[in-house]
């Protein structure tokens, strides 16, 4: 679960530092730096899985993946780039898990800090994509008797807190970096009960971060870092992967497109969860969970199960409605599909970490947008209940610029981006603002607040003033075009615009 992350040099992420809760909703205007910020976490989870050009390489960039790492850099003054870029990630990380072998490790202390500095530097072998360089890595532990001052958003410390947060540690690092230049070294500190000298690496032309290569025997606290931060994923569900049917040897898991919707259903179904109960009474039970959270997007919603197909060896999703007749996936509509794949997903204990959504509410009717928002807060981890199978510790990132999402949404989650201006070294540029509202626990914690009149745009989106009516030609002349809400006949049905400010 990521609490805090401060960026700085990332496109156009300058001197960023954001607080997340287990639900948070970032709304702006296009092009103002909310999918940078997806980016950002992104590259952190892709940092800890691949080398450093391939991570970058992996960043998404308009018009494609990026054939300079330049671009990653922030940009001032037109054709000026700061040269590093920085990332401090606050965390909590799983108790247990696996290496790459296999291995099992278990975090000595739960709550950490992650720091890392990329340096872009030219590379004679690679002259138009450079190269990145790591002047700064570290991986410390934040204590328990800290933990109050962090975790700033409402939750149950005696519930929560106590069931996510758990350990010590003496030593403050499990990995640090020491000295300057051509003399910087990582070192990876063993935390697994051996007084093993640190493991040192020196920084020049590192290929990957230290913490990419942790395992079990060495530093398992390094490893469910890694973990955590791997398990970080942007969902973009794409309905022609949804309507897929699975074979049987198919992934059991919902992929980051939606692709494996029938294989993860079924898996669900067929998971015996209480060996007092008949298997068939469970499957079923999963099958109803679904459906009756479907049925609150759409009324005729009877029936979501899977059909086995042993001939063809394939899983298909169908859903019924009232008049009993099975509809396969393909014949269900994009925002549907996507709604049953999040209902599925709430489903999964196994899907944790950061999910970040990009405007979820894409193919949902206005009038059923708190049905979606409703969903998307019970895939986040309650806070105020122990972490146990049924409460998995899952974070739920949406950035979105719908007035009926912001209108909608508690106003403790609500993050605000817009640009502004700043100079740097004579040369004006624009960068990201993350904002809160007054009077949350954001505001409380430090964090600037939104101006009213930037929130009232969201609130009361539709303008009435004659001058910014349509106009359309007709013949020679012009003359205006009647909106839906300047119908005289539905004026009197419309509330009345609040005029403070």
């Amino acid at each position: 679960m990521l609490t805090r992350l401060k960026v700085s040099g990332f496109k156009n992420l300058v001197d960023v530092d954001i607080r997340f809760g287990s639900f948070t909703c970032i709304a702006g205007a296009n092009g103002v730096g909310k999918s940078n910020l997806f980016d950002a976490i992104l590259f952190l989870s892709a940092l800890t899985d691949r080398p450093l050009i391939d991570a970058a390489l992996s960043v998404r960039e308009e018009g494609g993946r990026s054939a300079d790492l330049r671009s990653l850099f922030h940009r001032f003054g037109g054709s000026h780039y700061t040269n590093e870029m920085c990332f401090v990630a606050e965390m909590i990380v799983p108790r247990e898990g696996q290496d790459d072998l296999g291995q099992t490790g278990k975090a000595s202390i739960t709550f950490l800090q992650y720091s890392l500095n990329l340096a872009y530097r030219t590379d004679s072998a690679l002259r138009s994509l450079g190269s990145l360089e790591i002047t700064k890595e570290e991986l410390t532990h934040i204590t328990l008797g800290d933990a109050s001052k962090h975790l700033l958003f409402p939750h149950s410390a005696k519930l929560w807190r106590r069931s996510v947060i758990t350990g010590k540690r003496h030593s403050p690092y499990f990995i640090s970096t020491e000295g300057e230049g051509d003399y910087r070294v990582i070192k990876l500190h063993q935390d697994g009960g051996s007084s093993g000298r640190p493991l040192s690496r020196s920084a020049i032309n590192l290929p990957r971060t230290v913490l990419s290569v942790t395992n079990a025997a060495e530093s398992p606290t390094a490893l469910l870092a890694r973990r955590e931060m791997q398990s970080w994923r942007l969902l973009q569900l794409e309905p022609s992967a949804l309507r897929k049917p699975d074979e049987f040897t198919a992934p059991q898991g919902l992929g980051a497109d939606g692709s494996h919707l029938p294989a993860t259903l079924y898996r669900l179904a067929q998971t015996q969860q209480d060996s007092n109960t008949d298997p068939r009474i469970q499957e079923a039970s999963i099958y109803a969970r679904v459906a009756n959270r479907l049925s609150e997007l759409i009324d005729d919603v009877r029936n979501v199960t899977i059909d086995r197909d042993e001939k063809r060896e394939l899983l298909s999703l169908l859903v019924s409605g009232k008049d009993q007749i099975p509809y396969a996936a393909r014949a269900l509509s994009d925002g549907t599909l996507r709604f049953l794949a999040l209902a599925v997903l709430e489903l999964d204990s196994e899907a944790q970490g950061v999910l970040c959504l990009e405007e979820p509410e894409n193919g949902i009717h206005p009038e059923r947008i708190p049905a979606i928002l409703r969903l998307l807060k019970d895939i986040a981890v309650d806070v105020d209940e122990t972490m146990d199978e049924n409460n998995s510790l899952r974070q739920v990132i949406i950035n979105t610029h719908s007035p009926a999402v912001v209108a909608q949404v508690p106003d403790d989650s609500l993050v605000v981006a817009e640009l502004k201006e700043s100079m740097k070294d004579g040369f004006r540029f624009r960068r990201a603002s993350f904002s809160c509202l007054e009077n949350t626990w954001r505001a409380r914690a430090g964090m600037p607040t939104v101006a009213r009149g930037k929130l009232l745009s969201y609130l009361n989106p539709i303008q009435s003033d004659e001058a910014i009516r349509g106009t359309e030609s007709r013949g020679n002349g012009k003359t205006k075009t009647r909106r839906v809400i300047d119908r005289p006949d539905l004026q009197l049905l419309l509330p009345i615009p609040n005029a403070e400010v």
